[in-house]
């Protein structure tokens, strides 16, 4: 089958690859659509990634082929790869809190080996199965896993109707916090962005306001704070200086919500953070019965997919030249990968 192979920074191949074969409680999937991850991005760009890793981890497809012993499921189900399996021992697990289960591993990094969708096919646990409901485009589907992860975030700092709220980043993880939080019925937010292209985007799909991030607030005293600050601030590029700065966008009592993940080392304003009691926390992974939400969120109609993804699929030798437009900001939708090559 045909695959993309990391190989290190900025290096990626189409290789011809043996297809999986599902062992005792696995399926073999199909895949239909992979999406581009953040994490994907920083892989290429920072080298986070083991070289001759299959990735892609935001995928949907069908299910093609059974291991033994495999119950409930059958050839042709549709269905997305969903967390990995979690110890539900740990104290964590029993809280309720997975995404915190002491014995998670990234699966790129992981001890044993993995192979992520962006190919034609990938093997998963049963477990790690997640049914596409009637009705919902299997392309679209493929967007449960940032949609998970964005509803996390949404979870962890529990905004409400009537609050303001700032978004930093209009990329996929920024702009589907904005439509779940629409969904939920908060409307009152802003979305910092420097890319023309993500802010119209971040427009077309409801923001109050769309703002470059030269426009926020800069304050030298620790003290001083927005007068119309933000009760909740979610940072979602991951980038190191807006990170900085989401922090004196918070309202006092307020909360900066970290949802986007880089390499960067931010200098956190020890003091802004004491003076004002804002809450800084961060949001990993999903909640308990995350992809479950995402998919009825899906589902429901109340996110605009044809809006968030780029109306064009991407084939697996296209993969690099993506990330490339990514990681630039001339990208302005989700990126969903295909497994072929053109």
């Amino acid at each position: 089958m045909p695959a993309a192979v990391y190989q290190g920074v900025m290096a990626c191949t189409v290789e011809d690859v043996p297809v999986p074969t599902p062992g005792p409680g696995e399926v073999l999937v199909e895949v239909s659509h992979c999406g581009v991850c953040g994490t994907d991005i920083h892989l290429f760009h920072a080298g986070w990634g083991r070289p001759g890793t299959i990735e892609g981890h935001e995928y949907s497809g069908r299910v093609v082929a059974l291991g033994d012993a495999v119950t409930g499921w059958a050839v042709g189900d549709e269905v997305v790869g969903g967390p990995s399996p979690r110890c539900g021992t740990c104290e964590y697990c029993l809280a309720g809190r997975p995404s915190l289960c002491t014995a998670r591993e990234t699966p790129s990094l992981s001890s044993e080996p993995w192979q992520g969708a962006f190919a034609r096919y990938t093997k998963l646990p049963v477990a790690q199965l997640r049914r596409i409901p009637d009705g919902l485009a299997v392309r679209a589907a493929a967007l449960a896993e940032p949609l998970a992860v964005a509803l996390h975030a949404i979870t962890r700092s529990a905004p409400q109707p009537g609050q303001r709220i700032l978004i930093t980043g209009a990329g996929p993880i920024g702009t589907l916090v904005l439509c779940a939080l629409r969904a939920k019925g908060i409307d009152d937010i802003t979305v910092s962005e420097p890319s023309p292209v993500r802010q119209s985007l971040a427009r077309r799909l409801g923001a109050a306001s769309v703002v470059p991030p030269s426009d926020l607030a800069s304050f030298r005293n620790p003290g001083a704070v927005r007068a119309d600050g933000f009760h909740v601030v979610f940072e979602a590029s991951g980038v190191e200086q807006a990170q900085e700065q989401a922090l004196a966008q918070v309202r006092r009592g307020g909360t900066l919500m970290l949802v986007g993940a880089g390499p960067g080392l931010p200098r956190w304003s020890a003091s802004r953070i004491l003076l004002n009691e804002i809450w800084l926390t961060g949001s990993y992974v999903y909640d308990d019965g995350g992809f479950e939400d995402a998919l009825a969120l899906l589902a429901s109609g109340a996110v605009p997919v044809d809006v968030l993804t780029e109306p064009e699929d991407v084939p697996l030798n296209g993969l690099l030249d993506a990330i490339h437009e990514l990681a630039a900001g001339r990208v302005a939708g989700k990126v969903l990968v295909v497994p072929e090559v053109r």
